[in-house]
Order: structure tokens, then sequence, then C-alpha cells
């Protein structure tokens, strides 16, 4: 599985990266033939007010992509919240191809 993290706007920290990276190892339980994912972390810039952190997870796997964005105020809960979505995404495709 080929992992792509972006930071847009921003340099994320060690911390922030290792915590992604850690939890996105456990995709591959969900789902055997991931090729690639491809996660981006943006701050959402609105004038004046305090600014979203926005989470992005793109998943590949043969013949279907699987995408989530979410958004709330710190990196950890968007990407928990993502990563969630993403899972359940995933189950639900692969119940449809057992059925």
């Amino acid at each position: 599985m080929n992992v792509n993290i972006q930071s847009v706007h921003f340099n994320a920290d060690e911390k922030l990266l290792d915590y992604v990276a850690r939890k996105l190892e456990k995709l591959n339980t969900f789902h055997d033939q991931i090729l690639k994912v491809d996660l981006f972390l943006k701050l959402d810039n609105l004038v004046h007010v305090i600014k979203d952190k926005v989470v992005e997870i793109k998943v590949h796997v043969p013949r279907h992509d699987f995408f989530v964005k979410t958004s709330s105020k710190s990196f950890e809960e968007s990407f928990d919240n993502a990563m969630d979505s993403i899972i359940s995404q995933i189950k639900r495709k692969k119940d449809k191809l057992a059925a």
C-alpha cells in the first residue's frame, strides 16, 4: 500500500504525521487490495474566522475509489471522523461484492 500525505498551506508536525500514518496502516485489515491512499490535510481559510481543519482521504483499490472529506476544529478529530467514514464505505462495498 502506497501512502501519500500532503499538507496544504502549512507544515504538519511529526506527531500529526506519525498519528495519521499509524492509523492508515489499519486500512489493510479491511481491504487486502488497497493500491494507494492519498491524504490531504488542509486549513479552511475563511476571512476573520477560526480556521477549520479539513481532512480528505482517497483510497484506491482495483476498479473502485473511495473518497471522504471532513472538517472540525482539530486535525485528529477530522482524521478520526474521516477514517470511520472510509472504513464503513469499504465494508459496505465488500459486503455488496460478497452478496
